[in-house]
């Protein structure tokens, strides 16, 4: 047996599909991608019922066409794959077995990514199952490193090699020490973590300044200098001074979730989980933004910081399986601080709209709650590429992609 090395976090191995008990299908609401191999089994279909759909409800990729994205399914008119029997199982796998199923279908919630030879799998936020196992873990998140066999397939996902001889002329050539860095200072609790988070952001800044320098020599030294002032507490006074501006942060995350919303959404749990953050911070059309504002602070003093003080540790374990997941800050957009920018917006829609939920259940808000929006972000959000690359327009050309935008954002 062929095996190659795999990093992943701990919680990875203990996932298990929760099948029909599951909160919400993994086989709804998306576009699903058939490879090249699995195309051709199902032309070779030997059940014959099975065949008449597959004949029916998959065609040929017009766009894009590679082994991976060959073919796809032709959704239900309510989004559901056609092959979800009434049991909420997939029916190709329940008679045919496993083997039949694509790559996409056999591996989600697992993601792949390749770093110098390397296996790295975590595990996507938007199953149920997978945000509980990653995220619900007070212990700071850790690794391990294992071998698979090489005949496990996996999604193509991101990759990275730092022994490229291009790499050494690449700010990738530092990718671990970058990586072990910002990891260790999301997980510094002596911090809080919207702290943590603008830490990040300063640093990013200097590093994006560092290599369009051209001075990728110096970037051991600025891990350097920022461990030292994290010891020395040197950012304590830079962030306290930062202003609080609940009002501008509110309408600027809700402009930015609008735009999601506004091109249709048919997720019965984050429509649900918007709706609450609604009536949650009294947002009505009569409403002034004063009084929004005011509505907004208020709740995240009485109900949402509470909460929080006791469970950040899951949106620090969001943000760290983010970064391990995203390979950050070398993936998305071309320049460093804006794939910061990019993270900041993720956890700031999500504080955003956290803070209206924690004010409509008010004491009865819980992880469940949490969970039920982390997941459906995720489904809605992050597997949406078009989107986050609108988003990351509207921020440009609106200027918003600033360090002081940002620390607005993440400071409450």
């Amino acid at each position: 047996m062929s095996t190659r090395k795999l990093l992943q976090p701990q919680y990875v191995s203990k996932f298990q599909c929760t099948g029909p008990a599951c909160e919400e299908s993994c086989c709804i609401g998306w576009r699903v991608q058939i490879d090249k191999r699995t195309y051709q089994h199902y032309r070779e279909c030997p059940d014959t019922e099975l065949r008449r759909q597959m004949d029916e409800k998959v065609t040929r990729a017009r766009t894009g066409e590679n082994t991976a994205n060959y073919a796809k399914i032709k959704m239900n008119g309510g989004g559901a794959c056609p092959f979800l029997d009434t049991d909420k199982l997939c029916a190709i796998q329940r008679k045919l077995g496993e083997e039949y199923l694509s790559v996409t279908c056999t591996t989600y919630p697992r993601t792949a990514n390749s770093v110098s030879g390397t296996v790295e799998k975590s595990l996507t936020m938007s199953c149920p199952e997978a945000a509980r196992l990653a995220l619900l873990n007070p212990v700071p998140m850790e690794f391990d490193q294992t071998e698979e066999d090489t005949s496990i397939r996996n999604t193509k996902g991101r990759s990275i090699d730092i022994n490229n001889m291009k790499a050494a002329h690449q700010p990738d050539r530092y990718f671990w020490e970058l990586r072990i860095f910002i990891i260790s200072l999301l997980q510094n609790r002596s911090y809080a973590l919207w702290q943590r988070l603008v830490i990040l952001g300063l640093f990013c800044r200097s590093l994006t300044q560092l290599v369009s320098q051209a001075k990728l020599h110096e970037i051991p030294q600025l891990i350097g200098t920022y461990l030292n002032h994290l010891d020395q507490d040197v950012f304590r006074e830079e962030l306290d001074n930062i202003p609080t501006e609940l009002t501008i942060q509110m309408e600027l995350m809700k402009e930015v979730a609008d735009e999601r919303i506004f091109t249709g959404v048919n997720n019965h749990r984050f429509l649900e989980c918007f709706g609450q953050f609604l009536h949650g911070i009294e947002y009505t059309a009569e409403a002034k933004k004063t009084e929004i504002g005011q509505h907004y602070a208020k709740t995240y003093e009485t109900y949402y910081k509470p909460f929080m003080n006791q469970h950040e540790y899951i949106l620090e374990n969001y943000l760290v399986n983010y970064v391990f997941k995203n390979l950050f800050p070398f993936s998305g957009e071309k320049h460093i601080f804006d794939n910061y920018v990019m993270l900041t917006v993720h956890y700031a829609m999500l504080k955003m709209l956290l803070i209206g939920m924690a004010g409509f259940h008010k004491e009865n808000f819980g992880t469940d709650h949490v969970i039920k929006l982390i997941q459906s972000f995720a489904k809605v959000i992050e597997h949406n590429n078009a989107y986050l690359k609108n988003v990351h327009k509207l921020l440009k050309a609106n200027d918003f992609n600033t360090m002081a935008y940002m620390a607005i954002l993440i400071k409450n």
